[in-house]
C-alpha cells in the first residue's frame, strides 16, 4: 500500500473536520442576522449541529458494519456537500420565514434543524465507517480509531482559527458556505467516480443529487432579489449593509447590522434620521460647557459628526467601536471628515472604559447592534459604576435602550431601569421613537452625576430642545419585581424573549 493511499483517509477526515467547525462558526453569523447573536443562537447551533453528529456516528458505525464500502464513505461526504451547498440557496427566503413565524428562542431551533441538521448527519457518518475501513486494510483497530479522531479533531481546531481569523473578515457567509461545500463536492463525487465499479444505484442518485444543484442554482438566479444596496460585508461581529432608501420624499443613507436599522442621515442636508439620536441634543441644557466626550459605540459616526460641526468649544471626541470597519466606512459614506479633534480607538466599549485615564463630561452609550443583539457587559450595574467614575464632577451618561415598556413584573427595560438608577439616582427617562415594528421602542436614559442638578425645560419650552413631553416619570412605575443586571446574574435574552 502506497504511502500516499495510507494517509489519503486521514486528510479526507481532517478536511471535512475543519469543514465542520466552520460551519458551525458561520451558522451562528448567519442566524444572528436574524435572531441575533444571543445565547440561543449559539446553543440551538451546537446543540443541532452536534446531535447531527452524533446519530451520525450511529448510523455510520451501523452501516460499517452492514456495508463497509468505499463508495458509500465517498457518497457520505458528497451526500453532505450538497446539502450544506443547499444552505446557500434555501437559508434567506427559509430564514425570512422563520424570523417572521418564531421568536429568538424557537427560532433559532427551527432554523438550525431545517438547515443544519442533514449536513452534520451526513459528516458525522464518515467517522465509523473510515475507521472500519482502514481497520480492514491494515488491522489495529485501536491505533487507526485513535488517527481517525485525531486528524478529524486537529482539522477541527484549524477550522476554528481559519474561519473567525481569516474566511468571515474576508468572505461572505455565503461565499464560505460554497466553498466548503464545493471542496466536499469534488472530493465525494471524485471518490464515488473512482471506487463504484459502476454501481447503477449509486450513478442514479448522484445524477439526481447533481440535478438537485441545477434546479436550485436556477431558482436563485432567477428569485434573487436586489435591495438597494451600496455597500455590503461581513464584519467581525456583524454583516455591515448601506443602504439609500427614499423617506418622506427625501432621500436617506442607512448602516445597517444584520438586520436592524442603527444609524442614518438624509443627503441633502447630513440631518440625522432617527428621532432617538437627536436627544443628544439635551447636553445644551445639562452641561452646554462640554469639553471632553466618549462614545461608546461609533455606528455611522453621525453624532460625533454633529458634534464637531455645532460646537467648536468640544476639545476631545473619543469614540470606542469594536468593528474596525466602521470608521472608514463613516468616512467615505456619511459625514465624517478627518478632525483632529476626534480619537477613535477599535476597541470594546467596557475595555476602553477600564483603560482610559480620561475624565469626561459626556459618556454617550449606543453600542447595541439591534433589540437581538444587545452585549450584556454593557447592561450591568458593574459597567455603569465603571462609567460614572469615568465622568467629570459635571458629566452625564446617556444611553440608548431598545425593547418594551411593558406591566410584566420582569422585562429588559424595567430591568435596566432599575439597574440604571441603582447607580444614577439623578435619573431622566425618555421615550425616544413611536411604536415600531412589533411594538419596540427606543427609550433614553439619562444619569446625571451631581445628584441636584436639574434639567430646565421651562426656558426652550416649544423649541427643538423641549423633550419634556416624552419625559416618563420612572418614579410611577413599578420596579419592585425588576431584577438589578449585574455581571454575575445579567439575564438579558431570557428578558428580552419575554417582550414577544
Amino acid at each position: 500500500m502506497s504511502l500516499v493511499r495510507q494517509y489519503l483517509t486521514y486528510g479526507i477526515v481532517f478536511i471535512v473536520g475543519a469543514i465542520i467547525l466552520i460551519i458551525e462558526i458561520v451558522a451562528v453569523r448567519l442566524l444572528a442576522i436574524y435572531f441575533g447573536n444571543t445565547i440561543y443562537t449559539v446553543s440551538s447551533i451546537l446543540g443541532v449541529i452536534l446531535g447531527g453528529l452524533s446519530l451520525g456516528y450511529y448510523l455510520g458505525g451501523y452501516l460499517a458494519d452492514r456495508r463497509p464500502d468505499w463508495a458509500l464513505f465517498y457518497f457520505l461526504i458528497l451526500a453532505g456537500g450538497i446539502f450544506l451547498f443547499l444552505i446557500f440557496i434555501i437559508s434567506e427566503p427559509l430564514l425570512i420565514f422563520l424570523e417572521s413565524a418564531f421568536d429568538i428562542k424557537v427560532g433559532p431551533v427551527v432554523s438550525s434543524i431545517f438547515i443544519f441538521f442533514l449536513p452534520s448527519l451526513f459528516l458525522g457518518a464518515i467517522s465509523p465507517l473510515a475507521i472500519k475501513l482502514k481497520t480492514e486494510e491494515i488491522g489495529e483497530i485501536g491505533r487507526v480509531s485513535g488517527k481517525i479522531f485525531f486528524w478529524s479533531t486537529i482539522g477541527s481546531i484549524l477550522g476554528s482559527f481559519i474561519a473567525g481569523f481569516y474566511l468571515i473578515p474576508n468572505f461572505g457567509l455565503s461565499m464560505i458556505i460554497k466553498m466548503a461545500s464545493s471542496v466536499l463536492i469534488i472530493i465525494g463525487l471524485t471518490g464515488v467516480l473512482l471506487t463504484q465499479k459502476h454501481n447503477k444505484n449509486y450513478s442514479l442518485i448522484v445524477f439526481l443529487l447533481m440535478a438537485l444543484i441545477f434546479l436550485g442554482l436556477m431558482s436563485k438566479f432567477i428569485f434573487k432579489y436586489q435591495p438597494p444596496v451600496i455597500f455590503q460585508k461581513d464584519g467581525v461581529y456583524s454583516r455591515i449593509t448601506i443602504e439609500e432608501i427614499q423617506l418622506n420624499g427625501r432621500l436617506a443613507r442607512l448602516l445597517k447590522h444584520d438586520r436592524s436599522y442603527q444609524s442614518g442621515i438624509f443627503l441633502d442636508n447630513n440631518e440625522l434620521v432617527f428621532d432617538y439620536a437627536k436627544y443628544y441634543s439635551l447636553y445644551r441644557l445639562i452641561n452646554p460647557d462640554a469639553k471632553k466626550i466618549l462614545f461608546l459605540g461609533g455606528g455611522a459616526y453621525t453624532l460625533p459628526c454633529q458634534l464637531l460641526r455645532e460646537n467648536r468649544q468640544i476639545e476631545r471626541i473619543d469614540v470606542a467601536e469594536i468593528e474596525h470597519r466602521l470608521y472608514n466606512l463613516a468616512k467615505k459614506y456619511f459625514c465624517l471628515d478627518d478632525n483632529p479633534r476626534l480619537f477613535n480607538h477599535t476597541d470594546d466599549a467596557r475595555n476602553f472604559l477600564k483603560k482610559t485615564k480620561e475624565k469626561y463630561d459626556i459618556i454617550f452609550a449606543d453600542a447595541y447592534s439591534s433589540f437581538y443583539s444587545i452585549p450584556h457587559h454593557l447592561t450591568t450595574r458593574d459597567f455603569f459604576l465603571l462609567a460614572k467614575e469615568k465622568l467629570s464632577e459635571n458629566g452625564f451618561f446617556w444611553a440608548n435602550v431598545i425593547g418594551k415598556l411593558e406591566k410584566k413584573d420582569n422585562n429588559f427595560v424595567t430591568s435596566e431601569l432599575k439597574t440604571f438608577i441603582s447607580v444614577f439616582p439623578n435619573t431622566y427617562f425618555f421615550v425616544a421613537s413611536p411604536p415600531a415594528y412589533r411594538k419596540l421602542r427606543n427609550f433614553i436614559l439619562i444619569g446625571i452625576k451631581d445628584e441636584n442638578k436639574m434639567i430646565d425645560f421651562s426656558r426652550v419650552k416649544g423649541s427643538e430642545l423641549d423633550f419634556s413631553d416624552n419625559l416618563i416619570d420612572w418614579k410611577k412605575i413599578d420596579l419592585s419585581s425588576a431584577i438589578i443586571l449585574t455581571d454575575d446574574f445579567a439575564p438579558v435574552e431570557y428578558l428580552i424573549s419575554k417582550s414577544f
